[in-house]
């Protein structure tokens, strides 16, 4: 989840932190650059500016020190197929000493699993390879259970070689199976033409259709008139060679892993179990964070991913300066980087990370990139590098219609902001700007969109809550010393105060409760969706590392992310835990299974403090009424139902951990789930009956920008496909000022249903 971050630029806390650290770290500087000293340097900081700088700061003993220790090697080896029994009983020993390594800079544990981790990573290597070398047996009756968590660590390496095969042979097997179902697929299809094979490729496509994909499939089709049917052997030997590649690629990508890395996943399960919130930064992951609260970066606007040795171009940013270029397109190589007229790198077999470093730079700087093109031939590519703005961060509107009235749904992905430019793009601002135009096109309600929102600025929170009502109080925030701040809207303009319906799930955090629990307490809107959102209610400031030792030859600290503050609703109750409850909760696929803040061991409790003064919005006399239609809707909904009954069959499934390895079994299995989730393949083909088109502006844009076109044509297909926002917007219908009391009047049946539901 995205922190939540307080606009506030440094709270006294944390200036408290930076006085008492940058004096206690002189005397820790170290003169050179090794990493050993640097990491002793991190649990420094670590400790003191958690201890210092924490909301509610958990004591480092021995009882913390059993907490770091499970987490971490539950990171290091969660499916258990790397460290042996023996191994873990060395470990052991520093259960309960990790608190005095932390304190006294200790790195003996860290230096000891690591050491052994990498060992026992390239054991397995031959492991995987040896179980693949044959064809397998799939006549045997075997089995596997996956609930790693209950599995014991292997006694000795021949049981863990064992397990690998057990695992790997479940690979190969589903692999085996997939290839076996096309075959037997083309077989069935072969009197068909290829244009109506292109038509029902195209057709299952949708809007993800484009002429390359199509191209592919027609060259795979004529390569496939052209192979004799391949034998139980051929499809055999191709299942354990795609599940080969499979694991070469993991491997490779754990291999791109340094020291450093690893270090940071155990500064991590040392600062996690303060809260699950705080967090250490590595250098690339601050970066990383900076662009996802911002949503823009500076460089050349596309996506890269590592195939092998090599870097490839996965999609180019609309409107960066690689697609306004129109060389670079996606699927292309990257052989060489230089900077500027510089001499070019082979960037071939190099680490990605490392790999972006070279390509990102500040805007109006020339990259010249070395490319393999996708027809072989080789491209020298210049581009001057720009500010790219991450488009899919950014929010979003669309029109609907129904009985002759528009209503607008706004969908809001994250609260960005840059705190370092003010005129810069911002969630508060955006939102605004988007209520306006939906109001020039006459829209009689509006939903805001939040589900999956992990969070982000606290100060677009408040703005966005201010839009829908006069003013008053947003959140309330309190510090570790019981210091009460409320945060107001002071703005009495209301930018709409008609309908409103706020869409949350289980994933909306942070932020996005505030904005639900100020709507919900104000009464302002209906709040609609899972039974709870996630239930973060805490507050995080991100404090750079580097500005305690400024001056040291140390290279980029990255930066800690820790827990400050404990945010609570208006009504004086916490979202922490808790989060914000629907109005109107809906069926939910993802329901039973657990996932929110509730379900994570070390995570703050729920409390509450005095409410703030706020008047209720009074202006939507039919509030209750259009809850009360809205559930007897769903109880008569099939597809409502359907999604409640797929929720429970997955956490069932869920539970259910032993796959057998004989394929006659195996096949029978997956017959029989194949048979039940065809019940449930509706839910993913349910289409409703609104559509959705976007604002004239947009449509301009879209008439230049194909990427946008794309892509705003894929967001109205998923409206089209959504059940929650055909609910919205019949809620919104309610809630217009007429006379729906009596047109439904819920009949005493239904009104019994309601009671028992």
């Amino acid at each position: 989840m995205n922190t939540i971050l307080t606009y506030m630029k440094r709270n006294y806390k944390v200036l408290l932190v930076i006085v008492g650290l940058s004096i206690a770290l002189l005397s820790f500087i170290p003169k050179e650059k090794t990493d050993p000293e640097k990491d002793k340097l991190l649990l420094e900081l670590l400790a003191f500016v958690i201890e210092k700088g924490h909301y509610n700061p958990a004591k480092i003993d021995d009882t913390f020190s059993k907490g770091v220790y499970k987490d971490y090697i539950a990171a290091l080896d969660p499916s258990k197929r790397f460290f042996l029994e023996s191994d873990l009983e060395e470990f052991s020993k520093f259960e309960t000493s990790l608190d005095d390594q932390i304190l006294n800079k200790e790195l003996t544990f860290f230096e000891l699993t690591y050491t052994r981790l990498m060992k026992r990573m390239e054991e397995s290597k031959t492991y995987y390879k040896d179980a693949l070398e044959k064809p397998i047996d799939y006549s045997k009756n075997e089995e596997l259970n996956t609930d790693y968590e209950k599995m014991p660590f292997a006694k000795n390496a021949k049981e863990l070689k064992e397990r690998w095969r057990l695992q790997v042979k479940l690979s190969a097997l589903s692999n085996l199976v997939d290839k076996q179902k096309l075959e037997e697929d083309y077989a069935k299809d072969i009197n068909k033409t290829t244009e109506e094979k292109l038509a029902e490729y195209k057709k299952s496509l949708g809007t993800k259709y484009n002429v390359s994909l199509e191209k592919k499939f027609l060259d795979d089709l004529e390569k496939k008139k052209n192979e004799a049917p391949k034998t139980y052997q051929d499809l055999e030997k191709d299942a354990r060679e795609s599940t080969l590649k499979s694991l070469n690629d993991y491997f490779n990508f754990i291999k791109e892993l340094n020291r450093n890395d690893w270090f940071s996943v155990y500064i991590n399960s040392i600062a996690t179990r303060f809260d699950p919130h705080t967090s250490y930064f590595a250098p690339e992951e601050k970066e990383r964070f900076d662009v996802g609260i911002s949503g823009k970066l500076e460089g050349i606007g596309a996506r890269l991913q590592k195939k092998n040795d090599f870097t490839e171009i996965s999609e180019l940013i609309s409107g960066g300066p690689a697609w306004r270029g129109k060389e670079l397109e996606a699927g292309d190589v990257i052989l060489k980087v230089a900077q500027g007229a510089g001499e070019p790198i082979d960037v071939v077999g190099m680490r990605l990370d490392d790999v972006v470093k070279k390509i990102k730079g500040p805007k109006g700087t020339e990259v010249r990139l070395t490319t393999k093109k996708t027809d072989g031939t080789i491209k020298v590519i210049t581009i001057i590098r720009d500010e790219v703005e991450i488009e899919e961060t950014y929010v979003k509107s669309s029109i609907i219609e129904k009985n002759g009235l528009k209503y607008g749904v706004i969908n809001l992905p994250k609260f960005y902001i840059d705190f370092e430019d003010k005129n810069s793009r911002d969630a508060g601002k955006d939102v605004a700007l988007e209520v306006e135009r939906l109001k020039k096109e006459g829209i009689q309600g509006i939903i805001m969109d939040v589900r999956d929102n992990g969070g982000g600025s606290l100060k677009t929170v408040v703005d966005i809550a201010g839009l829908f009502i006069d003013k008053g109080p947003i959140v309330q925030i309190k510090s570790a010393e019981g210091k009460k701040e409320v945060l107001y809207d002071r703005d009495e303009k209301i930018e709409w105060d008609g309908p409103l319906v706020v869409m949350i799930n289980g994933f909306s955090a942070s932020a996005s409760e505030i904005l639900a629990a100020a709507i919900q307490d104000y009464k302002r809107g209906i709040i609609i969706g899972s039974k709870q959102s996630y239930g973060k209610g805490t507050v995080q400031n991100v404090i750079d590392l580097n500005q305690f030792v400024r001056g040291s030859d140390m290279g980029d600290l990255g930066a800690l992310k820790t827990t400050t503050q404990k945010f609570y609703r208006i009504n004086g109750g916490s979202t922490q835990l808790e989060g914000v409850k629907s109005d109107i909760v809906m069926p939910d696929r993802y329901e039973y299974l657990k996932m929110g803040e509730r379900d994570v061991d070390n995570a703050m409790p729920w409390d509450k403090i005095d409410a703030a003064e706020y008047n209720v919005w009074n202006q939507q006399t039919n509030f209750e009424t259009a809850i009360e239609n809205s559930k007897i809707r769903m109880i008569e909904n099939k597809q409502f139902n359907l999604i409640d009954e797929n929720a429970k069959w997955l956490d069932e499934r869920n539970k259910q951990n032993v796959y057998s390895l004989q394929i006659n079994k195996f096949k029978t299995e997956q017959k029989n789930l194949l048979e039940i989730s065809k019940k449930y393949k509706s839910i993913a083909d349910y289409k409703n009956s609104f559509q959705f088109t976007s604002l004239p502006y947009e449509e301009e844009l879209i008439k230049t920008d194909v990427s946008l076109k794309e892509k705003r044509e894929d967001w109205h297909e998923n409206l089209s496909k959504d059940i929650y926002i055909e609910e919205a917007i019949h809620i919104l219908d309610d809630l217009q000022n007429k006379d729906i009391v009596k047109k439904d009047e819920p009949s005493k049946l239904k009104k019994d249903k309601l009671v028992k539901s």
